[in-house]
Protein backbone atom coordinates (compact mmCIF):
# COMPACT_ATOMS: atom_id res chain seq x y z
CA UNK A 1 0.00 0.00 0.00
CA UNK A 2 2.88 2.19 0.68
CA UNK A 3 4.55 1.71 -2.48
CA UNK A 4 1.50 2.43 -4.41
CA UNK A 5 0.85 5.31 -2.45
CA UNK A 6 4.66 6.45 -3.28
CA UNK A 7 4.40 5.41 -6.97
CA UNK A 8 1.07 7.86 -7.12
CA UNK A 9 3.26 10.72 -5.29
CA UNK A 10 5.75 10.41 -8.09
CA UNK A 11 3.30 10.15 -11.02
CA UNK A 12 1.80 13.37 -9.93
CA UNK A 13 5.17 15.17 -9.17
CA UNK A 14 5.49 14.22 -13.35
CA UNK A 15 2.83 15.14 -14.17
CA UNK A 16 2.87 18.98 -12.17
CA UNK A 17 6.25 19.36 -13.91
CA UNK A 18 5.23 18.37 -17.32
CA UNK A 19 1.96 20.79 -17.12
CA UNK A 20 4.80 23.44 -15.59
CA UNK A 21 6.79 22.72 -18.65
CA UNK A 22 3.71 23.02 -20.99
CA UNK A 23 2.98 26.79 -19.80
CA UNK A 24 6.57 27.78 -19.88
CA UNK A 25 6.31 26.89 -23.33
CA UNK A 26 3.24 27.97 -24.35
CA UNK A 27 4.03 31.45 -22.60
CA UNK A 28 7.92 31.36 -24.81
CA UNK A 29 5.31 31.12 -27.98
CA UNK A 30 3.85 33.95 -27.33
CA UNK A 31 4.31 36.95 -29.16
CA UNK A 32 6.86 39.57 -28.16
CA UNK A 33 4.74 42.37 -27.21
CA UNK A 34 2.13 39.93 -25.99
CA UNK A 35 5.04 38.64 -23.13
CA UNK A 36 6.08 41.62 -22.94
CA UNK A 37 2.89 43.08 -22.28
CA UNK A 38 1.86 40.64 -19.88
CA UNK A 39 5.38 41.39 -18.07
CA UNK A 40 5.33 44.90 -17.71
CA UNK A 41 1.42 44.92 -16.04
CA UNK A 42 2.71 42.60 -13.50
CA UNK A 43 5.60 44.91 -13.27
CA UNK A 44 3.71 47.66 -12.31
CA UNK A 45 1.43 45.96 -10.05
CA UNK A 46 4.23 44.76 -7.52
CA UNK A 47 5.92 47.90 -7.78
CA UNK A 48 2.75 49.80 -6.61
CA UNK A 49 1.15 46.51 -4.75
CA UNK A 50 4.84 46.95 -2.49
CA UNK A 51 4.01 50.37 -1.67
CA UNK A 52 0.27 49.14 -1.03
CA UNK A 53 1.06 46.18 0.65
CA UNK A 54 3.42 47.68 3.21
CA UNK A 55 0.78 50.34 4.12
CA UNK A 56 0.06 48.52 6.98
CA UNK A 57 3.31 48.35 8.22
CA UNK A 58 3.55 52.44 7.68
CA UNK A 59 0.20 52.89 9.97
CA UNK A 60 1.91 51.21 12.77
CA UNK A 61 4.74 52.95 12.74
CA UNK A 62 3.49 56.51 12.29
CA UNK A 63 1.07 57.78 14.08
CA UNK A 64 -2.28 58.89 12.24
CA UNK A 65 -0.97 62.72 12.26
CA UNK A 66 2.81 61.27 10.93
CA UNK A 67 1.48 59.53 8.24
CA UNK A 68 -0.71 62.25 7.48
CA UNK A 69 2.16 64.82 7.09
CA UNK A 70 3.52 62.39 4.62
CA UNK A 71 0.75 62.13 2.62
CA UNK A 72 0.30 65.85 2.75
CA UNK A 73 3.71 65.73 1.40
CA UNK A 74 3.17 63.18 -1.05
CA UNK A 75 0.20 65.03 -2.52
CA UNK A 76 2.50 68.31 -3.26
CA UNK A 77 4.72 66.16 -4.54
CA UNK A 78 2.43 65.23 -7.50
CA UNK A 79 1.29 68.49 -7.90
CA UNK A 80 4.31 70.28 -8.29
CA UNK A 81 6.14 67.46 -10.43
CA UNK A 82 4.37 68.58 -13.78
CA UNK A 83 4.81 72.25 -12.92
CA UNK A 84 8.49 71.67 -11.98
CA UNK A 85 9.38 68.89 -14.83
CA UNK A 86 6.64 69.19 -16.99
CA UNK A 87 5.75 66.01 -17.46
CA UNK A 88 8.24 65.50 -20.11
CA UNK A 89 8.35 61.77 -19.96
CA UNK A 90 4.91 61.34 -20.91
CA UNK A 91 2.54 61.98 -23.44
CA UNK A 92 5.05 64.31 -25.31
CA UNK A 93 7.67 61.50 -25.23
CA UNK A 94 5.53 58.56 -26.37
CA UNK A 95 4.54 60.60 -28.78
CA UNK A 96 8.12 61.58 -29.81
CA UNK A 97 9.80 58.56 -29.96
CA UNK A 98 7.17 57.34 -32.38
CA UNK A 99 7.46 60.76 -34.60
CA UNK A 100 11.59 60.57 -34.14
CA UNK A 101 11.75 57.26 -34.33
CA UNK A 102 15.52 57.01 -36.20
CA UNK A 103 16.41 59.38 -34.05
CA UNK A 104 15.29 58.71 -30.70
CA UNK A 105 18.08 58.36 -29.02
CA UNK A 106 19.09 62.13 -29.68
CA UNK A 107 15.81 62.79 -28.83
CA UNK A 108 15.63 61.10 -25.56
CA UNK A 109 19.08 62.52 -24.46
CA UNK A 110 17.70 66.30 -25.30
CA UNK A 111 14.29 65.43 -23.46
CA UNK A 112 16.81 64.17 -20.29
CA UNK A 113 18.88 67.69 -20.50
CA UNK A 114 15.39 69.63 -20.70
CA UNK A 115 14.27 68.04 -17.68
CA UNK A 116 17.36 68.17 -15.41
CA UNK A 117 17.39 72.49 -16.84
CA UNK A 118 14.21 72.61 -15.67
CA UNK A 119 14.54 70.94 -12.41
CA UNK A 120 17.79 72.84 -11.36
CA UNK A 121 16.08 76.40 -12.58
CA UNK A 122 13.19 75.83 -9.89
CA UNK A 123 15.72 74.32 -7.32
CA UNK A 124 17.72 78.08 -7.47
CA UNK A 125 14.23 79.93 -7.54
CA UNK A 126 13.45 78.00 -4.43
CA UNK A 127 16.87 78.51 -2.55
CA UNK A 128 16.76 82.07 -3.34
CA UNK A 129 13.60 82.35 -1.96
CA UNK A 130 12.99 79.07 0.72
CA UNK A 131 11.89 80.64 3.69
CA UNK A 132 8.76 81.61 1.58
CA UNK A 133 8.45 78.71 0.07
CA UNK A 134 8.93 76.34 3.41
CA UNK A 135 6.23 78.58 5.00
CA UNK A 136 3.38 77.90 2.08
CA UNK A 137 4.19 74.09 2.02
CA UNK A 138 5.04 73.84 5.73
CA UNK A 139 7.87 71.58 4.85
CA UNK A 140 11.72 71.86 6.55
CA UNK A 141 14.52 72.95 3.99
CA UNK A 142 15.76 69.40 3.57
CA UNK A 143 12.74 68.01 2.82
CA UNK A 144 11.85 70.45 -0.10
CA UNK A 145 15.46 69.61 -1.28
CA UNK A 146 15.09 65.50 -1.07
CA UNK A 147 11.39 66.62 -3.09
CA UNK A 148 13.76 68.09 -6.03
CA UNK A 149 15.63 64.77 -6.09
CA UNK A 150 12.09 62.15 -6.21
CA UNK A 151 10.97 64.21 -9.40
CA UNK A 152 14.25 64.33 -11.04
CA UNK A 153 14.98 60.82 -10.07
CA UNK A 154 11.48 59.57 -11.30
CA UNK A 155 11.43 61.24 -14.19
CA UNK A 156 14.56 59.77 -15.39
CA UNK A 157 13.23 56.34 -14.47
CA UNK A 158 10.24 57.14 -16.34
CA UNK A 159 12.45 57.68 -19.71
CA UNK A 160 14.15 54.75 -19.11
CA UNK A 161 10.99 52.69 -18.25
CA UNK A 162 9.14 53.90 -21.50
CA UNK A 163 12.38 53.31 -23.98
CA UNK A 164 12.15 49.66 -22.54
CA UNK A 165 8.01 49.18 -22.80
CA UNK A 166 8.47 50.08 -26.81
CA UNK A 167 11.38 47.83 -27.46
CA UNK A 168 9.53 45.23 -25.56
CA UNK A 169 12.29 44.50 -23.37
CA UNK A 170 11.07 43.90 -20.07
CA UNK A 171 13.84 41.56 -18.71
CA UNK A 172 16.33 44.42 -17.07
CA UNK A 173 12.53 46.65 -15.88
CA UNK A 174 11.60 44.14 -14.14
CA UNK A 175 14.49 43.35 -12.49
CA UNK A 176 15.18 46.80 -11.24
CA UNK A 177 11.38 47.84 -10.41
CA UNK A 178 11.19 44.62 -8.29
CA UNK A 179 14.47 45.32 -6.55
CA UNK A 180 13.63 49.09 -5.75
CA UNK A 181 10.15 47.88 -4.50
CA UNK A 182 11.01 46.06 -2.16
CA UNK A 183 14.04 47.91 -1.11
CA UNK A 184 12.38 51.35 -0.54
CA UNK A 185 9.87 50.55 2.04
CA UNK A 186 12.97 48.18 3.88
CA UNK A 187 15.37 51.38 4.28
CA UNK A 188 12.26 53.40 4.94
CA UNK A 189 10.88 51.56 7.76
CA UNK A 190 14.53 50.95 9.22
CA UNK A 191 15.18 55.13 9.35
CA UNK A 192 11.62 55.61 10.30
CA UNK A 193 12.52 53.45 13.68
CA UNK A 194 16.36 54.74 14.59
CA UNK A 195 14.96 58.04 13.54
CA UNK A 196 13.03 61.25 15.95
CA UNK A 197 12.06 62.44 12.83
CA UNK A 198 9.71 59.69 11.58
CA UNK A 199 8.34 61.54 8.76
CA UNK A 200 11.66 63.12 7.09
CA UNK A 201 12.89 59.64 7.48
CA UNK A 202 10.08 58.09 5.18
CA UNK A 203 11.33 60.91 2.43
CA UNK A 204 14.62 60.49 2.71
CA UNK A 205 14.45 56.37 2.30
CA UNK A 206 12.65 56.96 -1.28
CA UNK A 207 15.29 60.10 -2.25
CA UNK A 208 18.05 57.94 -1.00
CA UNK A 209 17.05 54.56 -2.73
CA UNK A 210 16.10 56.01 -6.35
CA UNK A 211 19.12 57.83 -6.44
CA UNK A 212 21.12 54.74 -6.24
CA UNK A 213 19.08 52.70 -8.42
CA UNK A 214 18.15 55.47 -11.23
CA UNK A 215 20.80 58.31 -11.73
CA UNK A 216 23.22 55.35 -13.63
CA UNK A 217 19.86 55.39 -16.42
CA UNK A 218 20.76 59.08 -16.95
CA UNK A 219 24.33 58.45 -17.31
CA UNK A 220 23.54 55.78 -19.72
CA UNK A 221 21.18 57.63 -21.65
CA UNK A 222 22.79 61.49 -22.56
CA UNK A 223 26.23 58.63 -23.46
CA UNK A 224 23.69 56.98 -26.13
CA UNK A 225 22.18 60.26 -27.23
CA UNK A 226 25.03 62.53 -26.92
CA UNK A 227 22.92 65.55 -27.05
CA UNK A 228 21.76 67.60 -23.98
CA UNK A 229 20.66 70.83 -25.90
CA UNK A 230 18.84 70.46 -28.93
CA UNK A 231 16.81 73.32 -29.93
CA UNK A 232 14.80 71.49 -32.69
CA UNK A 233 13.52 68.88 -29.71
CA UNK A 234 13.45 71.06 -27.16
CA UNK A 235 11.42 73.59 -29.00
CA UNK A 236 9.40 70.66 -29.84
CA UNK A 237 8.64 69.25 -26.38
CA UNK A 238 7.98 72.12 -24.94
CA UNK A 239 5.63 73.61 -27.53
CA UNK A 240 3.55 70.59 -26.99
CA UNK A 241 4.07 69.97 -22.79
CA UNK A 242 3.43 74.16 -22.07
CA UNK A 243 -0.12 73.82 -23.16
CA UNK A 244 -0.78 70.91 -20.91
CA UNK A 245 0.25 72.06 -17.92
CA UNK A 246 -2.99 73.41 -17.19
CA UNK A 247 -4.24 69.32 -17.55
CA UNK A 248 -1.44 67.84 -15.74
CA UNK A 249 -1.39 70.21 -12.68
CA UNK A 250 -5.14 69.97 -12.57
CA UNK A 251 -5.03 65.71 -13.16
CA UNK A 252 -2.87 66.00 -10.16
CA UNK A 253 -5.49 68.34 -8.06
CA UNK A 254 -7.94 65.80 -8.38
CA UNK A 255 -6.18 63.27 -7.02
CA UNK A 256 -4.21 65.37 -4.20
CA UNK A 257 -5.99 68.36 -3.60
CA UNK A 258 -8.25 66.09 -1.19
CA UNK A 259 -5.70 65.64 1.37
CA UNK A 260 -3.74 69.22 1.24
CA UNK A 261 -7.58 70.55 1.94
CA UNK A 262 -8.39 67.82 4.58
CA UNK A 263 -4.79 68.47 6.34
CA UNK A 264 -5.50 72.15 6.55
CA UNK A 265 -9.22 72.84 7.53
CA UNK A 266 -9.36 69.58 9.79
CA UNK A 267 -6.04 68.58 10.99
CA UNK A 268 -3.46 65.67 9.89
CA UNK A 269 -4.99 62.93 11.62
CA UNK A 270 -7.84 63.07 9.46
CA UNK A 271 -5.52 63.45 6.38
CA UNK A 272 -4.19 60.41 7.05
CA UNK A 273 -7.32 58.05 7.58
CA UNK A 274 -8.47 59.62 4.28
CA UNK A 275 -4.98 58.81 2.59
CA UNK A 276 -5.17 55.26 3.78
CA UNK A 277 -9.08 55.08 1.79
CA UNK A 278 -6.93 56.77 -0.88
CA UNK A 279 -4.03 54.02 -0.79
CA UNK A 280 -6.74 51.31 -0.83
CA UNK A 281 -8.62 52.30 -3.98
CA UNK A 282 -4.89 53.10 -5.44
CA UNK A 283 -5.01 49.20 -5.70
CA UNK A 284 -7.13 49.62 -8.97
CA UNK A 285 -5.45 52.90 -9.62
CA UNK A 286 -1.91 50.85 -10.18
CA UNK A 287 -3.92 48.24 -12.24
CA UNK A 288 -5.17 51.22 -14.72
CA UNK A 289 -1.56 52.92 -15.14
CA UNK A 290 -0.10 49.36 -15.83
CA UNK A 291 -2.64 48.89 -18.23
CA UNK A 292 -2.66 52.23 -19.99
CA UNK A 293 1.44 52.33 -19.91
CA UNK A 294 1.57 49.30 -21.90
CA UNK A 295 -0.97 50.11 -24.49
CA UNK A 296 -0.39 53.62 -25.10
CA UNK A 297 2.88 52.86 -27.51
CA UNK A 298 0.39 50.25 -29.36
CA UNK A 299 -2.32 52.57 -29.64
CA UNK A 300 -0.55 55.09 -31.08
CA UNK A 301 0.87 52.88 -33.73
CA UNK A 302 -2.95 51.87 -34.62
CA UNK A 303 -3.50 54.87 -35.26
CA UNK A 304 -0.42 56.05 -37.07
CA UNK A 305 -0.85 52.77 -39.61
CA UNK A 306 -4.94 53.99 -39.60
CA UNK A 307 -5.86 51.23 -38.26
CA UNK A 308 -8.31 52.60 -35.33
CA UNK A 309 -11.05 50.59 -35.21
CA UNK A 310 -8.84 47.60 -34.26
CA UNK A 311 -8.32 49.48 -30.85
CA UNK A 312 -12.07 48.50 -29.95
CA UNK A 313 -11.26 45.04 -29.63
CA UNK A 314 -9.29 46.09 -26.99
CA UNK A 315 -10.57 49.12 -25.39
CA UNK A 316 -14.38 47.33 -24.43
CA UNK A 317 -12.94 44.19 -22.21
CA UNK A 318 -11.02 46.62 -20.62
CA UNK A 319 -13.39 48.87 -19.41
CA UNK A 320 -15.74 46.21 -18.18
CA UNK A 321 -12.66 44.75 -16.27
CA UNK A 322 -11.66 48.00 -14.67
CA UNK A 323 -15.20 48.20 -13.74
CA UNK A 324 -15.91 45.06 -12.31
CA UNK A 325 -12.54 45.21 -10.35
CA UNK A 326 -13.78 48.60 -8.96
CA UNK A 327 -17.11 47.25 -7.63
CA UNK A 328 -15.37 44.28 -6.10
CA UNK A 329 -13.00 46.88 -3.80
CA UNK A 330 -16.50 48.71 -3.05
CA UNK A 331 -17.95 45.30 -1.86
CA UNK A 332 -15.03 44.48 0.47
CA UNK A 333 -14.04 47.71 1.75
CA UNK A 334 -14.59 47.06 5.17
CA UNK A 335 -12.39 43.88 5.25
CA UNK A 336 -9.72 45.56 3.25
CA UNK A 337 -9.51 48.63 5.70
CA UNK A 338 -9.36 45.94 8.80
CA UNK A 339 -5.92 44.70 7.23
CA UNK A 340 -4.21 47.39 6.20
CA UNK A 341 -4.78 49.47 9.14
CA UNK A 342 -5.65 49.43 13.18
CA UNK A 343 -8.99 50.46 14.14
CA UNK A 344 -8.35 54.09 14.56
CA UNK A 345 -8.59 53.80 10.67
CA UNK A 346 -11.73 52.54 10.84
CA UNK A 347 -14.01 55.61 9.19
CA UNK A 348 -11.86 54.96 5.83
CA UNK A 349 -14.53 52.50 4.81
CA UNK A 350 -16.31 55.15 3.85
CA UNK A 351 -14.43 57.04 1.61
CA UNK A 352 -13.51 54.03 -0.29
CA UNK A 353 -16.35 53.94 -2.74
CA UNK A 354 -16.43 57.38 -3.61
CA UNK A 355 -12.97 57.31 -4.22
CA UNK A 356 -12.93 54.18 -6.22
CA UNK A 357 -15.55 55.66 -9.01
CA UNK A 358 -13.90 57.79 -9.40
CA UNK A 359 -10.63 55.61 -10.47
CA UNK A 360 -12.85 53.87 -13.23
CA UNK A 361 -13.84 57.38 -14.60
CA UNK A 362 -10.07 58.52 -14.38
CA UNK A 363 -9.17 55.68 -16.31
CA UNK A 364 -12.20 56.31 -19.03
CA UNK A 365 -10.94 60.00 -19.42
CA UNK A 366 -7.13 59.23 -19.57
CA UNK A 367 -7.95 56.34 -21.77
CA UNK A 368 -9.81 58.52 -24.87
CA UNK A 369 -7.12 61.14 -24.58
CA UNK A 370 -4.72 59.43 -25.86
CA UNK A 371 -6.38 60.06 -28.81
CA UNK A 372 -6.23 64.10 -28.48
CA UNK A 373 -1.91 63.28 -27.20
CA UNK A 374 -1.65 61.96 -31.16
CA UNK A 375 -3.19 64.68 -32.71
CA UNK A 376 -1.71 67.48 -30.46
CA UNK A 377 -5.29 69.06 -30.10
CA UNK A 378 -3.87 69.32 -26.27
CA UNK A 379 -5.81 72.42 -25.45
CA UNK A 380 -9.35 70.24 -25.52
CA UNK A 381 -7.96 68.21 -22.68
CA UNK A 382 -6.90 71.15 -20.46
CA UNK A 383 -9.97 72.30 -20.61
CA UNK A 384 -12.10 69.10 -19.46
CA UNK A 385 -9.24 68.19 -16.56
CA UNK A 386 -8.76 71.91 -15.71
CA UNK A 387 -12.74 72.52 -15.25
CA UNK A 388 -12.91 69.34 -12.96
CA UNK A 389 -10.47 69.89 -10.73
CA UNK A 390 -11.94 73.88 -9.82
CA UNK A 391 -14.91 71.47 -9.67
CA UNK A 392 -13.47 69.44 -7.48
CA UNK A 393 -12.14 71.87 -5.18
CA UNK A 394 -14.99 73.33 -4.76
CA UNK A 395 -17.28 69.99 -3.64
CA UNK A 396 -14.58 69.36 -1.21
CA UNK A 397 -15.07 72.55 0.37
Amino acid sequence: MFTDLKAQIIIVKMDGRSMLKKYIQSFKNLPLPMRASIFFVLCSFVQKGISIITTPIFTRILSTAEYGEYSVFYSWLQILTPIICLNLYSGVYSQGIVKFEEERDKFTSALQGLMLSLVLIWTLVYLGTKDFWNNLFGFSTHQMVAMFLIIWASGVFSFWAMGKRVDYKYQKLVTITLIVAVVQPTLSSVLIRVSEDKVSARIWGVAFIQLVFYVWMFISQMFKGKKFFSKKYWKYALKFNIPLLPHYISLTILSSSDRIMIERMVGPDEAGIYNLAYSVSLIMMIFNTSLLQTIEPWIYRKIKENKVMEIAKVAYPCFFIIALLNILLIMFAPEVISIFAPVTYSEAIWIVPGVALSVFFTFLYTFFATFEFYFEKTKYIAGATVGGAILNIFLNY
